[in-house]
């Protein structure tokens, strides 16, 4: 991937991007994120599948997959929502509650909550614990979603799991007024499949909200909570203390809260929830946080704080720092879940701490997918994560010339967003994803063109256009100078860019 897109003799992936993602994904266009990653499967089924597996080589494989994939997508989509557990609570019932025949740690918040579920993973899997792993939206492919042991499960155990449980679902559609939606049904598909590996642990990242999330009909030992911002406003509320109160429904009784850092009126609210049922809080910056982080070839080196005591010289191959945040709220998580603190004073074994967080990645996050120039994913698509990520690239790559590819979706705070990536990207190319909820590209060129400038932006509707013409932006720096490109907006957009630019 060192050249240009069109400068060599190889067919140029670009050229075929309608027929790439007809083929890849053959699913509810709201879905798109980067999840998976590997650990003790490989012992069982060889070696570690990829991050974001493509789809099956078998036909008959695939063609059963995409079976499960279309009557799927008649369900309702993860945009459209009627707030209530009672038909994924209907739905454990008849399965025998699955959801209760392992311990969970679960985690809410607006942003971090992928990343934070994959190192919480990597570091009970790295303490031999068996884990599964639910967390949405998916990239490339829909098995991303369930994790067993730090790998997507494979399509014909995901095609498997949908058959076994698919006679319960069409008898709790027949009981409710609504059919089971399409998040509520792969929530139910997890915890089934989590119960028949058996796991030990389960780490499960809600889809929104807390309260009345489908994920919710379980009782987390941990409940986790990420920072909170404004997004999904129309659902959840207006103002952060509002979003707070529904994301403290994963909150139970007697469980432990880790909670990063919070706006002080959403904290307020998350420490009452926790005085009502009688948990126990850590909270970052107070019980555990960040000693001290430096930035590192590929990542970061942190001296982290837990509830047991410091891990020193702790190396993060992912960079911001929201990440070293996101690794001490993960680590508090564990500590918590063993004990540490409460039934135990000392601290889980440094080395093993090391070890797990070494080895956690995160698809789609400040992910470098090309060199010369450089093109980086990053799923920011609030003005919270944006500004993050901001920080982050100013902090981890030395760009003398920024180019920004963005493709946002339309109920979203885009002009807070733009604003965010306004002091780092040099020009803009304004774009749109395949998703019916895409903002239309003229459209959010207007948008940008308040925020950047007129001279500072460029519009190309179609995905891959837009990269080319970033990465042409990009390489007028030079063969050595240090022009870069950033993808972002959206976890749509940067999934199929990533799909475009060979990853998967």
């Amino acid at each position: 991937m060192s050249e240009a897109p069109g400068t060599s003799d190889t067919p140029d992936p670009l050229d075929s991007f309608d027929e790439i993602i007809e083929a890849e994904t053959t699913r509810d266009p709201d879905l798109a994120v980067i999840e998976a990653g590997s650990r003790t499967l490989r012992t069982q089924g060889g070696p570690p599948q990829a991050d974001v597996p493509a789809r099956p080589e078998d036909p008959e494989v695939d063609r059963a997959l995409r079976e499960v994939e279309a009557e799927l997508a008649t369900r309702w989509g993860e945009t459209k929502l009627e707030p209530s557990v009672s038909r994924i609570a209907a739905l454990m019932d008849v399965l025998g509650e699955p959801q209760r025949s392992y311990p969970s740690i679960h985690i809410t918040g607006t942003n971090g909550k992928t990343s934070t579920a994959r190192m919480i993973e990597a570091l009970l899997g790295a303490f031999e614990l068996r884990t599964g792993r639910y967390t949405s939206p998916h990239v490339q492919s829909i098995t991303e979603r369930i994790s067993l042991d730090g790998a997507p499960i494979t399509a014909e155990r995901f095609v498997e799991t949908y058959q076994d449980i698919k006679p319960y679902i069409e008898m709790v559609d027949g009981q409710q007024e609504y059919r089971l939606s399409f998040f509520e049904v792969l929530t139910g598909m997890a915890y089934a499949a989590f119960a028949d590996a058996p796991v030990d642990v389960a780490v499960v990242e809600v889809g929104m909200g807390g309260s009345w999330d489908a994920t919710n009909v379980i009782d987390g030992d941990v409940a986790v909570v990420t920072p909170i911002g404004l997004d999904h406003t129309d659902r959840l509320g207006e103002t952060h203390a509002q979003i707070a109160g529904e994301k403290s429904g994963i909150i139970k009784q007697d469980a432990t809260v880790i909670l990063a850092q919070q706006p002080v009126d959403a904290a307020q609210v998350l420490l009452k929830k926790a005085v009502e049922v009688d948990a126990t809080v850590a909270r970052e910056g107070l019980e555990f946080g960040i000693v001290a982080r430096q930035v590192a070839v590929g990542g970061q080196l942190v001296t982290l704080r837990g509830l047991g005591g410091e891990y020193p010289e702790v190396y993060l191959p992912l960079h911001g720092a929201h990440q070293a945040h996101n690794a001490a709220v993960a680590l508090a998580a564990v500590e918590a879940f063993f004990g540490v603190g409460a039934q135990r004073a000392e601290p889980l074994d440094v080395d093993t701490v090391r070890k797990a967080f070494a080895a956690v990645s995160s698809p789609g996050r400040l992910e470098v997918v090309r060199r010369s120039p450089t093109v980086v994913l990053d799923a920011a698509h609030n003005p919270a994560g944006a500004e993050a990520t901001a920080e982050a690239v100013r902090e981890a790559f030395d760009f003398t010339r920024l180019i920004g590819v963005v493709g946002a979706s339309g109920d979203k705070n885009v002009r807070g967003l733009l604003e965010a990536f306004e002091p780092i990207f040099a020009e803009v190319v304004v774009t749109q994803n395949s998703s019916h909820r895409a903002m239309n590209a003229d459209e959010l060129a207007a948008i940008a063109v308040e925020v950047f400038g007129d001279e500072r932006v460029q519009v190309e509707p179609r995905l891959p256009d837009a990269l080319e013409a970033a990465i042409t932006l990009a390489e007028e720096e030079g063969e050595f100078a240090g022009g870069g490109v950033l993808v972002t907006g959206s976890v749509i957009t940067v999934g199929e860019a990533r799909l475009l630019l060979g990853k998967g």
